[in-house]
């Protein structure tokens, strides 16, 4: 494996036509993922989809609003984290963006501590998704922070899009931030990234979402990340090469990955 992107949809519906081809092209391009889970259903099929590819690995989890209907099992999900693909919980979190009611915001708190409680009992990272709700994330990782098992609280702030002072705050809670090709077409997060240590760099695709530029518009698949990590080493004056090395490596650390 020579890249990794930390965080991709290939059980999403965009992909069920021709799943054999985009991993084709990626075992040609020597490139692994994290295939994220936003429910049971899709979670179980991250599973399906790693559980025969060395270089793929799962995460599993209940998303804040993807699927509103879902009711948390913690039992189902424990069952599902003893298959030996997965090596995370989520992708789970917060979103105040698309949640302006504060009861359902409330929900999705509540939903949040469950698998981050989870998490911590079977020693494993969180995938977080986090939009527009940086504060009330940091503070309930915080909470978890100064309890009993806190020494375990670890994991990766996926799709970062928050500031330079949030940044620094989830450095020191252990947690390392992923960045998508909206950096390649964007200045918005150049600050942020130049910011970091190299040590708290991911790369991702959040594919089939955002598609990096040549490719916009375009449906997006995981051989894409090459496009953010040669974006992510400009921004921070290393070599691509370092900076894939740097990402496939900062991957690996957060999530126990054999690579």
């Amino acid at each position: 494996m020579k890249l990794i992107d930390a965080h991709s949809h290939l059980n999403s519906k965009e992909f069920d036509s021709d799943l054999k081809e985009v991993i084709s092209r990626m075992k040609e391009k020597e490139i692994g993922t994290i295939i994220v889970g936003t429910d049971y259903e899709s979670s179980g099929r991250a599973v399906e989809i790693s559980q025969n590819e060395p270089t793929f690995f799962s995460a599993i989890g209940l998303h804040p609003i993807d699927n509103k209907d879902e009711v948390f099992n913690e039992d189902l999900y424990r069952d599902l984290a003893k298959e030996k693909s997965v090596v995370a919980i989520g992708e789970c979190g917060l979103d105040y963006y698309w949640e302006k009611n504060e009861e359902k915001r409330a929900r999705q708190r509540d939903l949040f501590r469950s698998q981050i409680r989870l998490a911590l009992s079977l020693d494993l990272p969180l995938m977080i998704h986090c939009r527009n709700a940086y504060e009330d994330t940091i503070v309930i990782l915080k909470e978890f922070k100064k309890g009993e098992d806190g020494e375990k609280l670890r994991g990766n702030i996926h799709f970062f899009a928050g500031t330079v002072e949030f940044a620094k705050e989830f450095i020191e809670l252990s947690f390392t931030m992923s960045f998508t090709g909206v950096i390649t077409f964007a200045s918005d997060y150049d600050e942020v990234i130049k910011s970091i240590p190299l040590s708290s760099i991911l790369a991702e695709t959040d594919c089939p979402f955002v598609s990096p530029a040549p490719n916009r518009g375009k449906r997006n698949e995981p051989i894409f990340v090459n496009q953010v990590v040669a974006r992510l080493a400009e921004l921070k004056g290393v070599s691509v090469e370092k900076m894939a090395e740097t990402t496939l490596s900062n991957t690996a650390r957060v999530f126990g990955l054999s690579v």
